[in-house]
């Protein structure tokens, strides 16, 4: 046997001497036990064709006179047995603030808002409100992705801000500046169906249908925009299961909610009031083959509330 070991190369030698220095020059440490926690992965159940969650805000911030730190407000959703939150207070936090706590209370978040797309919309005639509302929904991109989560809920406008074609013209505009940055961070952009007298017709009867959302969605031909459709907004419009079967894939995620059209107002889901047809919506959502996030938009409280509105979810979509 020869005594020789094989050459190195000097490009092999150099690099593994300086690996070696590094090593040598480094100390050795252990993570500690926050640090590990801070590392985790946060992930929803796996296996469920309906996900449940409630919107951060329906969350109590106080519980017999104490104030919740945010994590505290999370961790109280997964005890009610929530899957996850929507984070509607995107802008009320940072990005590392949603991130933390989110690792803190092992409790998922699939989503972000920020509630002043009221204000600063994406169709006024103003380009400073256009440009802070862009800047908002940038934010809450960031949020999203920090948190986990896939996507943010907008609401784009509304129709009092100019004539249709004008309104539709100045949200597209923005919404495209936003696109790369959603689709970089792999977050999708989605419109909620609102009263904002945009894509219906508010004063008028319902079994109306949802093209002209359709249509707008359709326009960016993007895989990075869809619909957060909510249920029992536009029941009062049309109905759920005819508008579900209408936007199929475009439906990414859903809002849950009660509404009574004999009184017109809302109601807790599935109450004595609610006369929004569950039913249909099931066949609906099991005819476009619906997967993914459903959260509740109605009024919320601490644990037992938490939990009755999940309930009240599970009895919806037949899950109960």
């Amino acid at each position: 046997m020869s005594d020789h070991h094989p050459e190195l190369s000097r490009r092999s030698f150099l690099a593994a001497g300086a690996a070696a220095a590094s090593i040598a020059a480094t100390p050795m440490r252990h993570a500690s036990a926050d640090e590990k926690s801070s590392s985790a992965i946060i992930e929803p159940p796996a296996g469920k064709r309906i996900l449940l969650s409630c919107k951060l805000g329906m969350i109590a911030k106080k519980v017999d006179g104490k104030d919740l730190t945010l994590t505290e407000r999370l961790k109280l959703a997964g005890q009610a047995g929530f899957d996850g939150v929507d984070f509607d207070e995107a802008g009320s936090f940072t990005a590392e603030q949603a991130r933390n706590a989110v690792q803190e209370s092992g409790v998922f978040v699939h989503n972000a808002i920020n509630h002043a797309h009221w204000g600063q919309r994406l169709t006024s005639p103003k380009e400073e409100e256009r440009n802070t509302g862009r800047k908002n929904i940038e934010h809450c991109l960031r949020v999203s992705h920090a948190a986990g989560g896939s996507g943010v809920l907008i609401v784009i406008g509304r129709g009092s801000d100019g004539t249709p074609e004008e309104i539709d013209e100045r949200a597209r505009q923005e919404i495209k500046k936003l696109i790369p940055l959603a689709a970089s961070l792999g977050q999708m952009i989605l419109f909620e169906n609102v009263w904002n007298q945009m894509h219906y017709d508010h004063d008028k009867p319902p079994e109306q249908m949802p093209d002209r959302f359709i249509s707008f969605v359709d326009s960016f031909n993007s895989q990075w925009v869809g619909m957060h459709y909510d249920i029992g907004n536009h029941w009062k419009y049309g109905q759920p299961r005819e508008w579900l079967k209408a936007f199929g894939r475009r439906a990414v995620k859903l809002d849950v909610k009660g509404f009574s059209r004999a009184k017109n107002k809302f109601v807790d889901i599935t109450s004595d009031e609610d006369d929004l047809p569950w039913g249909e919506v099931q066949k609906g959502l099991d005819e476009i083959g619906f997967t993914g996030w459903t959260t509740a938009e109605v009024g919320g409280g601490g644990l037992e509330r938490l939990t009755l509105v999940r309930q009240q979810m599970q009895k919806a979509f037949g899950l109960a």
